[in-house]
C-alpha cells in the first residue's frame, strides 16, 4: 500500500509538531514467519529486523559470518538471534534528497552525474525510488518507480533555487518557514514519514547536502525519529563549499543513529567514491532479526548494539527502534 500523495504532507508538519508518532507497520519478518509457522510465534511480540554491513579495520567489507558471529543486545540485555541471512538480493526501496540550495550551486552538476550512475548500478528488477529536493521548498521530482530513465530525468530536472541561481525562488507544495532558508529537517521527516513509513524491506535514504538548516519548521530530532521509526538507514553524503561551511555534527548524528554513513565529499572523484561505496554495503548486507525480551508495547525507545566474535570488524546498524504501542 502507497502512502496518500505528498500534496498531503502540508498538513503533517503542521500536525507532527502537535501529535507523537504512530507506530510503524508489523516487521516483514514477523508477518512472514507468523504464516509460516503460528506455533511458533510469541503473541504480541514483534520481530525486529536489523540490516547490518561488516567491515574489518582495513574498512573491508566482511561477507562471510555466520549466524553464531553476531551477538544482539537491546538496552544492554542480550536477546536470541532468532533469524538470519546473508542479503544480496531483497528488494531494496531508495530515496534520494539533493539539496538545491545556493550553497550547492558548484557541486549540483556532479551530484547529478554521480547519483545517475549510483542508480544505473545499485537499482536491480523489484527495487524501487524516488528523487526529492529541498531548499526553500520540498519538491518531489519522482515518486516511486524503478524506472531508471524516469529517475534519471528526475535527477536532471534538479535545478539551484536562489536568486539570479536558476531563475527566481518559487514557492513549492510543502510549507515554509518564510525565511528563505533551506529545509532540510523538513525534506528528511517528509521522505520518511509520508513515503518510508509503509514501505517493508531494505530502506535507505541517499542525501546530498552540506546539512545547514536554517528554515525547516521541525528539528534534527523530529528528522532522526522520523527515519527511526520508518526503519531507514541515512546515508549523508556531505557536500560543501567551504565558504559557506557545513553542519558535520548534525549530519554525523543522523546518520549513526540511524544506521548509515556520513562521507565528506570534496571533489568529483570524492563523490563517485562514495557512491561507490553506499552500493557496496547495500549489496552485501546481514540480515538479522530477534523477538525482544521485554514485551511491554509501551512504544518506548529501546537501544539496539550489535557486536560481532571479532572485535576489530565494525558492525553498522540503526541504533535503536521504538516499541509498538496499544
Amino acid at each position: 500500500m502507497r502512502p496518500r500523495p505528498l500534496a498531503a504532507a502540508i498538513l503533517i508538519i503542521t500536525v507532527a509538531l502537535i501529535f507523537s508518532f504512530t507506530a510503524p507497520p508489523p516487521s516483514v519478518f514477523g508477518a512472514a514467519t507468523a504464516r509460516q509457522d503460528q506455533g511458533t510465534i510469541r503473541v504480541g511480540v514483534s520481530l525486529v529486523n536489523l540490516y547490518a554491513t561488516v567491515r574489518d579495520k582495513r574498512k573491508a567489507i566482511v561477507a562471510d559470518l555466520k549466524q553464531e558471529d553476531f551477538h544482539i543486545y537491546e538496552d544492554d540485555k542480550e536477546q536470541k538471534v532468532a533469524f538470519f541471512s546473508r542479503e544480496k538480493t531483497l528488494p531494496l526501496t531508495l530515496g534520494l534528497l539533493i539539496d538545491t540550495s545556493g550553497s550547492e550551486r558548484y557541486a549540483l552538476g556532479y551530484e547529478q552525474d554521480a547519483a545517475s550512475r549510483f542508480l544505473g548500478e545499485v537499482l536491480k528488477q523489484k527495487d524501487e525510488a524516488f528523487v526529492i529536493t529541498f531548499d526553500t521548498d520540498v519538491d518531489m521530482l519522482a515518486d516511486w518507480t524503478s524506472d531508471l530513465g524516469e529517475l534519471n530525468r528526475a535527477i536532471r530536472r534538479a535545478q539551484i533555487n536562489a536568486p539570479g541561481v536558476g531563475g527566481p525562488v518559487t514557492p513549492g507544495p510543502f510549507p515554509t518557514s518564510g525565511s528563505g532558508g533551506t529545509n532540510f529537517y523538513d525534506a528528511v521527516y517528509l521522505a520518511c514519514h509520508d513515503k518510508m513509513a509503509t514501505e517493508t524491506g531494505r530502506k535507505a535514504l541517499i542525501i546530498l547536502t552540506d546539512a545547514e538548516d536554517n528554515g525547516s519548521k521541525l528539528r534534527l530530532k523530529d528528522a532522526i525519529e522520523a527515519a527511526q521509526r520508518a526503519d531507514t538507514v541515512v546515508h549523508m553524503l556531505l557536500v560543501f563549499d567551504p565558504r559557506y561551511g557545513a553542519d558535520s555534527r548534525g549530519a554525523g548524528e543522523l546518520a549513526s543513529e540511524t544506521g548509515g554513513r556520513l562521507i565528506d565529499v570534496h571533489s568529483e572523484k570524492k563523490i563517485q567514491d562514495a557512491f561507490d561505496q553506499i552500493s557496496d554495503e547495500l549489496r552485501s548486507e546481514y540480515v538479522l532479526g530477534y523477538y525482544p525480551t521485554n514485551d511491554k508495547r509501551d512504544g518506548s525507545y529501546r537501544k539496539i548494539r550489535v557486536e560481532v566474535t571479532d572485535k576489530d570488524d565494525k558492525v553498522l546498524t540503526r541504533k535503536g527502534y521504538y516499541a509498538p504501542s496499544n
